[in-house]
């Protein structure tokens, strides 16, 4: 089960195609945010570009991962075959439930996440696979940011595998592939 979701902007539609290329096959569980920025769906609010309102960000995080577990039940999949792709506030979506429900996502691939949130301790994610991309000229992503966030998914005891593209916040063909390869992998 691939769970997708969106950009800033974006609809439930918006990644089918991506996920489709990444991991085809695979069943889909595509998700609308249900925050509004200026009309444009998210899924958790933000005070500005890279600052995100944290007690939104925690609720919106412990909403989604109670829909989760409800999902399972109703839809007969295991959690542990329960997977993220998710795009820039998608995958920080997705990370932020990582962290703070562990358990819920088994793995994940991210396409220009950010640290989501600041934590006092590290859940125990031993084990857990996450693929991120970044961009080297992302202009919402500072470098260091990127790098922060896959620190601290290793110190969780997550296996990462970061891919620095030149580019900036869009998405490039290389990287498309280098995601489907890492699926199947570990799949």
């Amino acid at each position: 089960m691939l769970l997708v979701l969106h950009g800033t902007g974006g609809d439930e539609n918006d990644l089918i195609p991506l996920a489709r290329a990444v991991a085809p096959g695979a069943a889909l569980l595509s998700l609308r945010g249900r925050v509004s920025e200026n009309g444009m769906p998210r899924f958790f609010r933000r005070l500005a570009e890279g600052v995100f309102d944290e007690p939104d960000l925690r609720r919106q995080a412990a909403d989604m991962a109670a829909f989760l577990r409800q999902a399972a039940q109703v839809y007969a999949f295991s959690p542990d075959s329960l997977y993220a792709l998710g795009y820039s506030n998608g995958a920080n979506i997705a990370s932020a439930v990582m962290l703070l429900h562990p358990g819920v996502i088994h793995g994940a691939l991210l396409f220009r996440p950010m640290v989501p949130l600041e934590l006092d301790s590290l859940p125990d994610l031993s084990g857990t696979p996450v693929w991120m991309s970044s961009g080297r000229r992302d202009p919402i992503v500072p470098l260091q940011n990127a790098e922060r966030l896959a620190q601290m998914f290793r110190q969780a005891g997550v296996q990462v595998r970061h891919l620095w593209q030149p580019g900036g916040h869009e998405l490039a063909p290389g990287e498309i592939q280098a995601a489907a390869d890492w699926w199947k992998e570990n799949r």
